[in-house]
């Protein structure tokens, strides 16, 4: 009955549609530049039919809009939208949705982008530039064109790989080592289907040595090219999947680079920039006509430097132009950032020369230029490059008819990349000796576990095309655009009010309670220090960037990079959740950034994406990778459903939701009970009865079938059966969720009892962490989705998660008086303290209130961050520190996580905490 009933519910469309409008404002001021944005928008169950609604943007902005998510009842719960590029973008935009109309697809404007698809490639023509990707071989790219020229060709991938490292032999002597050098192969190249302001092509392939068989085809890659109407630039999602072998593949370069035709043009018009500090840039060109012996002129000596086409050198001074034979061409220019606090920059006439250094500095904006004043040129930049080093950049034969442009995603110029594990296994040959190390650096090691196969890494660039080489002001712009690409959101208070995205968190209150605000300082503070701590820990790197570190070390002032299990957060207690919340009540650019980071490194090189634990992620330790704990709880796209929404569905991330769609299959390969399992208990993991609990496993992988069903996938259908039948059979289970592990049937989502109680007689199963990887908020938003006309049929397993919410931080006698024994000594009482607040809010408990204050500010902030903790850093330097920090040592990533979730969502659900009230461990009635 329950899948019959609401089965018809997915099918239903709402009655009527209505005209309603949307704010939507950048989140760090209005962009000098734009060159095309797309972001999401929710909307109120039932206020929009999902096929019957036109959008449109004012000041007649060229807007293109799509579904990304629905209600049950067929009505629109998320859209996406673009906008295309403008010269002067305004300070906001008023989307507005009205309906009965034709579709979600605004009306087709005739400056929109052209798009031509044939056996062969794709031609894309946003107005201001032309570009071609063929549909196989090694380019993915072939050309770009703007203003009738052809500035860029060949655009293609770069790897390099090598089998050792050049410091395994303890003598320092070289050791002999194979090299190889791949490009691009590419296997599939599609286009989107809307046209109006936004085209997507995805190309997708392997790296290849041609014809060589030196080396198997390998490392596949996906690259989306995002062109908008009347842009001149195209936004660049870069991914790729390491599937080597780590203890013979050492990637020593990724790269993507582009031609540049420079025939024709004087060499003293041929010009590099390259992108330095705070906006600044190197002006040079390939034949440098100022500080000579003899003057050319000012006219001449000024317009190279600003890059204008030169006066004929007929009107130059001859004693210059009857020499300019002798003037070297500088055909190659190299930035190379291998740190995060320096970078060094050279030149050389043409390869076989000596290099000649060019004064340095300290974070470059990762941008460079090559072009003529006559024959235009091309920018490449990368998003984030200091921070994500070691990068580089090279322009290379620029005295030659065609030059180029290549953009290093991971540098050459640095050491190989070293993926193996940090350690040899230190003896753990057993369970036994695995779980006695871990009672001392925390690190759950197992050989095997502890492999790079699978992780991934996306990274995002932006191409410019010029038909002449563009003003100094120009591509310092566009650096700070590339660093920092605008981003536009709703008003925190209307997306609270759709109820889009949960309904247990707020907007901050402007009730007056000195109690309220200080909960809302600390968490201010947190933000903060966050920031500051990647900054001043220099928390960068190619793999790194977007993590924190787990824990502090007191005594060496220092975070625990190298101990166990306390190095790399890897979302651990959900930080993610808190940045995203924050943000949402907020729409502050600071948690957006540490939150948007988050999201492109948790989602990729945390969680796998090929081999036997593709859809799970890996527990914290010094190696993202290391850890032998393999879960859904570190995958689980609970952490990154904001961004994918807001964002307007990016397709990267719609991505990592798919994988985990999938991580059943995983669960049949790895056993995360395997090493403390009662010997009595005979299991066999199998897709009919995996043995999983809620809150760690089931919890990622519902919330992948509930995005499934939201956005309409291909597979929403069986999602939805499948959350249908675990919220039927769950219940069943004679203590609820109290059970906390039991067998899942993967083929259906059925639940049954685990098989330490067969026959269902009540296990008492509480585990602190069942409660902080975002299944409150998972659970949420579920039956949220599920509405009101679904209640009877959810009622049961709302109402047996309601009584976990309320007994986790009950008084013992009162669990053991519900359940016949208590759940021991349970720990995380701070952060579940929002689970107290959940069912005071659900069961209307008033009375209930004061222990949820006594929980987050009481006795069980002993293992949380305390309202007497000093809230402030102590700066340490001197002798004591390598560099000068500020130190919170009262402060760890998990206490951090679940404070600040807390805090928003107790804050939401109970209001301000009355401190008069709140006093030892209130217990009342349920």
């Amino acid at each position: 009955m329950l899948t019959t009933v609401l089965g018809v519910l997915g099918l239903i469309s709402c009655a009527t549609a209505q005209s309603s409008s949307v704010k939507v404002k950048w989140l760090d001021g209005t962009p000098k530049y734009l060159s095309g944005v797309t972001f999401g928008l929710p909307w109120p169950r039932g206020q929009h039919l999902a096929n019957a609604t036109t959008f449109t943007a004012s000041g007649d902005a060229q807007l293109q809009s799509w579904a990304t998510a629905y209600w049950p009842d067929g009505s629109l719960k998320w859209t996406g939208h673009a906008l295309a590029a403008s010269d002067a973008p305004a300070e906001e935009y008023i989307i507005t949705a009205s309906g009965p109309g034709i579709s979600t697809r605004s009306r087709r404007q005739s400056n929109g982008v052209k798009v031509s698809d044939t056996d062969n490639d794709i031609v894309v023509n946003t107005g201001k530039i032309t570009a071609t990707f063929p549909k196989s071989g090694n380019t993915l790219v072939s050309s770009i064109e703007t203003g009738n020229k052809v500035v860029g060709i060949n655009g293609r991938l770069i790897l390099r790989s090598q089998t050792g490292t050049p410091d395994d032999d303890e003598d320092g002597k070289p050791v002999a080592l194979d090299h190889f050098t791949f490009e691009s192969k590419v296997s599939n190249v599609t286009v989107s289907r809307d046209t109006i302001a936004r085209t997507l092509v995805t190309v997708s392939g392997v790296h290849t040595i041609d014809g060589d068989g030196s080396h198997a085809d390998w490392f596949p890659f996906t690259v989306r090219f995002y062109l908008y109407a009347n842009s001149e630039a195209i936004r660049i999602v870069h991914t790729i999947i390491y599937d080597g072998d780590s203890t013979k593949d050492f990637i020593s370069g990724i790269g993507i680079r582009f031609d540049v035709p420079l025939a024709g043009e004087e060499f003293y018009n041929r010009h590099i920039r390259i992108a330095g500090v705070d906006g600044g840039l190197l002006h040079e060109a390939v034949q440098g006509i100022t500080g000579l012996r003899r003057d050319p002129g000012i006219d001449v000596r000024s317009g190279q430097y600003n890059g204008t086409l030169l006066p004929n050198a007929s009107t130059w001074d001859q004693k210059v132009t009857s020499r300019l034979q002798w003037i070297p061409t500088w055909s190659d220019f190299r930035l190379t950032q291998l740190s995060p606090d320096g970078f060094n920059l050279k030149k050389r006439t043409k390869t076989g020369q000596s290099w000649v250094k060019i004064p340095g500095g300290t974070r470059s904006g990762g941008l460079a230029y090559l072009g003529g004043a006559t024959v235009g040129g091309l920018a490449l930049g990368l998003r984030d490059f200091w921070k994500k080093y070691p990068t580089s950049l090279d322009i290379s034969n620029g005295a030659t008819d065609t030059g180029s442009i290549t953009l290093w995603l991971y540098s050459p110029q640095a050491g190989p990349m070293d993926l193996r594990p940090y350690h040899d296994g230190l003896g753990e040959d057993t369970y036994a000796k695995q779980l006695d190390a871990l009672e001392i650096t925390y690190e759950d090691y197992e050989a095997g576990y502890n492999t790079p196969y699978g992780i991934g890494r996306t990274n995002e660039l932006f191409l410019y095309a010029f038909h002449s080489t563009p003003e100094a002001d120009k591509l310092s712009l566009l650096t700070n655009y590339t660093n920092n690409p605008p981003v536009l959101f709703p008003e925190p208070e209307y997306v609270r009010d759709t109820k889009a995205i949960g309904g247990y968190w707020d907007v901050p209150s402007a009730v007056n309670s000195t109690a309220a605000r200080t909960i809302e300082s600390n968490m201010d503070f947190l933000i903060k220090f966050y920031e500051s701590q990647v900054e001043e820990r220099r928390w960068y790197g190619f793999w790194d960037h977007g993590d924190v570190i787990h824990t502090y070390d007191d005594d060496r002032h220092q975070w625990r990079y190298d101990i166990g299990g306390y190095a790399w957060d890897n979302s651990e207690l959900s930080p993610d959740l808190f940045f995203w919340n924050f943000f949402l009540r907020t729409g502050r650019a600071d948690a957006y950034r540490l939150a948007h980071d988050q999201v492109r490194h948790g989602g990729e090189v945390d969680s796998y994406h090929l081999g036997n634990f593709t859809g799970l992620g890996t527990r914290h330790g010094v190696q993202h990778w290391g850890d032998s704990a393999k879960q859904a709880r570190i995958a689980t796209p609970v952490y990154r459903k904001t961004f994918y929404y807001i964002s307007g569905g990016d397709e990267r991330t719609g991505d990592l939701v798919h994988e985990v769609l999938d991580v059943d299959k995983a669960f049949v390969l790895v056993d995360a009970r395997r090493k403390v399992r009662d010997p009595s208990v005979v299991y066999t993991p199998d897709p009919k009865a995996l043995y999983l609990n809620f809150g760690t496993d089931w919890a990622g992988l519902a919330q992948a079938y509930l995005i499934e069903w939201e956005r309409r996938g291909p597979r929403w259908e069986e999602a939805r059966d499948k959350l249908l039948e675990s919220v039927k059979t769950y219940p069943r289970l004679k203590n609820g969720f109290v059970t906390g592990e039991a067998l899942y049937n993967s083929l259906t989502g059925a639940w049954s009892p685990p098989p330490t109680d067969p026959s269902n007689s009540g296990n008492i199963t509480v585990s602190h962490l069942s409660g902080v990887f975002g299944v409150l908020e998972t659970i949420d938003q579920l039956i949220e989705h599920f509405g009101p006309d679904a209640q009877n049929a959810t009622k049961p397993f709302y109402d047996a998660f309601l009584d976990y919410c309320y007994y986790y931080g009950a008084s013992k006698a009162e669990q053991k008086a519900r359940y016949g024994a208590d759940f021991g000594s349970l720990s995380l009482k701070q952060g579940h303290s929002r689970y107290t607040a959940y069912v005071a809010y659900h069961r209307n408990n008033a009375t209930l209130v004061p222990r949820v204050w006594t929980e987050f500010l009481g006795d069980g902030s002993k293992d949380g961050l305390a309202p007497t903790a000093p809230w402030k850093t102590e700066r340490i330097s001197g002798s004591d520190v390598l560099i000068p920090v500020d130190e919170a040592i009262w402060v760890s990533t998990n206490a951090a996580a679940l404070y600040g979730v807390a805090g928003i969502e107790s804050l939401a659900l109970v209001g301000a905490p009355d401190v008069n009230r709140i006093a030892g461990n209130t217990t009342t009635g349920r």
